[in-house]
C-alpha cells in the first residue's frame, strides 16, 4: 500500500485532498499531514512516505525549504500550486509532477496512479536538478525520458531537436544524438523562446549554436555541427528578426 503525506497551509485543502484519496484511491495510506515548514519536515522524517503531496507556497517559506533540508529524498513528490510561473517552469524542465489549485480530481488522480505504477524507487527524479533550475527563470537542464527512467542535459549543449514521426532526435555538442519518444511540440512549449525556434515544422534549432544563413536551395541554416536545416518559407523573416534579438 502507497503511504502519502499531505503537506499544505490550508487545513482546507488538505481536507478536501484527504477526502478525493479515501473516495478514489483505496490503495493510498494517508501516513500524516503538516501545515508549516517545520512540521513538513518533521513528518517526513517520522512518517517516512512513498508519496508527497507538497505545496510550493507555503506561509512562511516554500515546499522548496522543506526539500532543501531533508538529506535523503527517497520518495515521490506531487507538487502542489496556485500560481509561481518559474516554479512551473522548473517543473516542466525536470519532468516533476504539479497539480494547479484549484485542484481537478482528475488530475490528482491520474497523478497519484501514475506514481503507484511505477515498479520502484529507482525511478525517482533528481530533485536537486529542480532545486537549481527554480533559482532561475530560465532553468538549464532539461529531463529526457530513457527507459530506465531520466538523463539530464544541460539546455546549452542542445544545437537542435528533429522531429521523426511521433519521436524526436536531441543532436548535441558533443556529438551524441538522443532520440526521445515524445514530439517536437512538447519541447517547443517547454524551452526558451527567446534562445530556442522553430525553424521549420521539422526543426527546433537553438540560436547560440547558429553558424551561418545561405539563400541557397531555399534558405538554410548550418550549426556548429556542420548540419543544413531548412528554413520555412514562412519563418524567414521571423528567422531574421529573432537572431537580430539575440544577437544584440
Amino acid at each position: 500500500m502507497l503511504r502519502i503525506l499531505i503537506i499544505d497551509d490550508e487545513p482546507d485543502c488538505i481536507v478536501f485532498l484527504a477526502e478525493i484519496i479515501k473516495s478514489y484511491c483505496p490503495f493510498i495510506e494517508i501516513a500524516g499531514t503538516a501545515t508549516t515548514v517545520p512540521d513538513g519536515i518533521n513528518e517526513i522524517l517520522k512518517t517516512n512516505p512513498d508519496l508527497v503531496l507538497l505545496d510550493v507556497e507555503m506561509s512562511p517559506g516554500t515546499g522548496f525549504d522543506i526539500l532543501n533540508r531533508i538529506p535523503q529524498r527517497n520518495f515521490k513528490i506531487i507538487f502542489i500550486t496556485a500560481h509561481n510561473d518559474y516554479a512551473i517552469q522548473a517543473f516542466r524542465y525536470s519532468a516533476v509532477d504539479y497539480i494547479l489549485k484549484p485542484i481537478d480530481i482528475a488530475d490528482l488522480i491520474s497523478a497519484i496512479n501514475k506514481v503507484n505504477q511505477s515498479v520502484s524507487h529507482n525511478h525517482l527524479l533528481d530533485f536537486n536538478v529542480l532545486l537549481d533550475n527554480i533559482k532561475t527563470d530560465i532553468p538549464h537542464k532539461l529531463a529526457i525520458p530513457t527507459s530506465s527512467g531520466y538523463e539530464y542535459i544541460l539546455v546549452n549543449e542542445i544545437i537542435h531537436i528533429e522531429a521523426d514521426r511521433s519521436y524526436c532526435i536531441f543532436h548535441l555538442t558533443n556529438k551524441r544524438k538522443i532520440m526521445v519518444s515524445k514530439c517536437l511540440n512538447d519541447y517547443q512549449q517547454i524551452l526558451d523562446t527567446r534562445i530556442f525556434f522553430r525553424i521549420h515544422h521539422s526543426f527546433l534549432i537553438n540560436l547560440q549554436h547558429v553558424k551561418s544563413f545561405s539563400r541557397k536551395d531555399g534558405g538554410f541554416v548550418e550549426t556548429i555541427d556542420g548540419s543544413q536545416i531548412p528554413i520555412a518559407r514562412r519563418k524567414k523573416d521571423y528567422f531574421y528578426e529573432a537572431m537580430k534579438r539575440y544577437a544584440i
